[in-house]
């Protein structure tokens, strides 16, 4: 039988990992059909690609393992994306309201206004989302199409990110055989998964840990106010249980997720662990409290820097739901615990997926946050994959075949 509903395919573009959910529904039922993570196979460093081959042959293999789930073929995906350099900041716009009634143009003229700000040259608006709309001084309003007035405001937070980086994520996709739908911060996407309505109405702080980078958005009144992608992720923890148990990598990584607790404390003197050895040496039993004092400092680094983004912010006081903290890293034994002790009078839950049916059970995994968002319309998400100066002259596919039909809609 043929499908008759919707088919999205959100790939999440990290550091370690490629993460594909694909789901399948409409605006009011969504059903996770399909999943996969895949390594990125050393592809991209900070969540930049650093290798055009090797990250498209993550992307390829992700997407194939989560159609065959599926039963379906995938040709366009919404892209995840964020790294070292990409951050947001707020703007304001204003604009003179023709007619005295607020028409859908001056909307479009208003946040033309508030995202017209000078960038350096390698830098590229991805998102510019509506906080709040004014009209002849009255503030908080969020649909002002309609309404009556002579000067119309927008407050919006306009998020960056690097020109070269967005270029090299959709050129991965084509390479790999697929158009790209939506370029969206991963910290977007994961709020979308993983935060309620009412969370991010009270005020929340979404930090998505990923494997080389650690996105950071904060919520108020509905609204972004602020977001930054860190360049720390659990890669670094990994690199320090290597050297501190002197063990490969590969093997730390495993012995971080199987034995990893966040809070020393915790773990009592009795218990071991199994640890192997570099160049062929005899494994040998370790104490699973020297692992746990390996991470704790690395972990108390994250949430120091976690509260310096947030007092950027400037709204600490405002955020009465807390930390929702969500990737991999999340899965870490007692991490909520030790975010709670550093990030004093905050309460820290772990932040799994939720929203959409079908395999959810498989899906309830902080892994997936960013890559089950993209597949969520929870936003109104305004994008740009890059900017005019980017653009190739090229007409024909390519590079730019699967993203022309943004460009073309957005200028």
């Amino acid at each position: 039988m043929a499908r008759t509903s919707e088919i999205v395919a959100g790939l999440d573009l990290g550091s370690s990992k490629v993460a594909v959910v694909i789901t399948e529904g409409d605006s009011t039922e969504r059903n996770i059909i399909g999943l996969s993570l895949v390594p990125t196979g050393g592809g991209l460093r900070e969540g930049q690609v650093v290798s055009i081959e090797q990250t498209t042959e993550a992307i390829d293999a992700a997407v194939n393992e989560a159609a065959r789930m599926a039963g379906c073929q995938i040709t366009s995906v919404r892209v995840g994306v964020g790294g070292s350099g990409t951050m947001g900041f707020n703007s304001d716009g204003t604009v003179a309201i023709r007619g005295g009634r607020v028409a859908g143009t001056d909307l479009e003229r208003v946040l033309e206004a508030a995202r017209a700000v000078p960038l350096p040259s390698d830098k590229q608006i991805m998102h510019a989302l509506p906080q709040e709309y004014i009209i002849d001084g009255h503030d908080r309003i969020r649909h002002p199409v309609g309404m009556n007035g002579v000067r119309l405001e927008a407050r919006v937070h306009v998020i960056t990110a690097s020109r070269t980086a967005l270029i090299n994520a959709v050129e991965c996709c084509s390479k790999a055989g697929l158009t790209v739908d939506r370029l969206e911060f991963g910290g977007l996407a994961s709020s979308a998964a993983v935060t309620t309505r009412e969370e991010r109405e009270l005020g929340c702080v979404v930090v998505d840990v990923g494997g080389g980078t650690t996105d950071i958005a904060v919520w108020y009144d509905q609204a972004l106010v602020h977001t930054v992608s860190l360049d720390w992720g659990g890669d670094e923890l990994t690199k320090q249980i290597a050297r501190g148990l002197r063990t490969p990598v590969k093997s730390a990584e495993s012995i971080k997720q199987s034995f990893g607790c966040a809070l020393a404390s915790m773990v009592s003197d009795g218990e071991t662990m199994e640890v192997p050895s570099v160049g062929g040496r005899e494994a040998q039993t370790r104490q699973r409290h020297l692992l746990c004092e390996i991470l704790e400092p690395g972990l108390e680094d994250l949430f120091t820097r976690v509260a310096s983004e947030i007092d950027v912010a400037g709204c600490r006081e405002l955020l009465a739901a807390g930390v929702v903290l969500t990737g991999g890293t999340a899965n870490l034994a007692a991490v909520a615990d030790l975010g709670e002790d550093i990030l004093v009078g905050m309460p820290v839950r772990v932040g799994t997926p939720r929203g959409p049916g079908g395999l959810v059970d498989v899906v309830q995994d902080p892994r997936y946050a960013t890559a089950v968002g993209l597949c969520l319309d929870t936003f109104e998400v305004m994008s740009v994959p890059v900017g005019p100066a980017a653009r190739p002259r090229a007409t024909g596919g390519g590079l730019w075949g699967g993203v022309r039909k943004l460009w073309d809609s957005w200028f």
